[in-house]
């Protein structure tokens, strides 16, 4: 309900302009990372999950340039990798777009754009159901936009899924 449209808007049309997806999280923004890279995937060839692991952020990204995109997720305590990252990818003059919780966000400073909603942080686990629900918002507004691609290739998951039972057979009684 708070989100800026336009600016949602804005970056749905820069998602779909790009050559390549960079969807970074760390920490505890990783999953959300994760939840965006895979559903992106249906959608888009190049599609590129940045998250800690055996990879260097700065070699995932290394080839980053002004036709990509990052979309960098950070909330307090906002990780100072995912920072230096958005601002690498700025270096590079890639499109990179912020989603972090509020207008004092140091993502700001790094991103075009940026995305915010409120977070809350009860205990020592932060509540990440807002984020999740502006992603899966933003995940299903590229996905209208580019219907006919994500068709396809959901018709050609189905196949697979069928032929190699990748998921329970569903009772037909």
């Amino acid at each position: 309900e708070e989100i800026d449209t336009a600016a949602f808007d804005e970056v749905v049309d820069k998602i779909i302009g790009a050559r390549n997806i960079y969807v970074m999280g760390l920490r505890s923004a990783a999953p959300l990372a994760q939840f965006a890279g895979y559903y992106l995937h249906y959608i888009f060839d190049d599609v590129r999950v940045v998250a800690a692991g055996s990879t260097d952020v700065f070699e995932a990204i290394s080839r980053i340039e002004a036709s990509d995109v990052l979309l960098g997720i950070s909330f307090p305590r906002y990780s100072s990798r995912t920072i230096e990252a958005m601002s690498f990818a700025r270096s590079r003059h890639a499109q990179v777009i912020g989603l972090t919780d509020g207008p004092m966000s140091p993502l700001h400073e790094v991103a075009d754009i940026c995305l915010s909603m409120r977070t809350d942080m009860a205990s020592f686990v932060d509540s990440m159901a807002a984020p999740l629900s502006l992603l899966n918002a933003l995940i299903l507004a590229v996905g209208r936009q580019r219907r006919e691609e994500l068709s396809a290739t959901l018709a050609e998951m189905e196949q697979v899924w069928s032929k190699y039972s990748i998921f329970g057979k569903e009772d037909d009684e």
